[in-house]
């Protein structure tokens, strides 16, 4: 029963991690169709930042502790590119080159939430696992 809870949990920290993602991508694209002054969106994206970082290593921590070594590897390279970007000080949005980065900060976006639905497919497969094995 315990190690369907932590699955739930995976779970449910998947899905808000997805959801981060995808409200920065809609700020992203308020920003393009001029829908959003260049300072709101961000702020709006530098607000949703750190829970996406704490949140992913939150989900790595939870997947070492129980032992889950597949999906702790499979989450490894994401928490790695987020400790990256925090120790290089790059993982805010800088107001003044925002248009400048926009396309490469949506790819980057749509590149996590990629990763995130593999993640998400995976976490429902094994939890779906774990209730037939029991």
């Amino acid at each position: 029963m315990a190690d369907l809870f932590a699955w739930l949990i995976s779970f449910f920290l998947v899905i808000a991690i997805i959801g981060i993602i995808l409200y920065q991508l809609m700020s992203l694209a308020d920003l393009e169709y001029d829908y959003i002054n260049p300072y709101d969106s961000a702020s709006r994206i530098n607000k949703a930042v750190l829970p996406e970082f704490v949140a992913e290593g939150v989900l790595c921590l939870l997947h070492l502790i129980t032992g889950h070594w597949v999906m702790f590897l499979l989450c490894l390279p994401y928490a790695y590119y987020n400790i990256t970007l925090y120790t290089r000080r790059q993982h805010f949005v800088d107001v003044t080159e925002i248009f400048n980065q926009l396309s490469w900060e949506k790819k980057v976006r749509l590149c996590k939430l990629g990763y995130l639905v593999i993640l998400v497919a995976m976490t429902i497969f094994w939890m779906i696992w774990t209730i037939v094995d029991e």
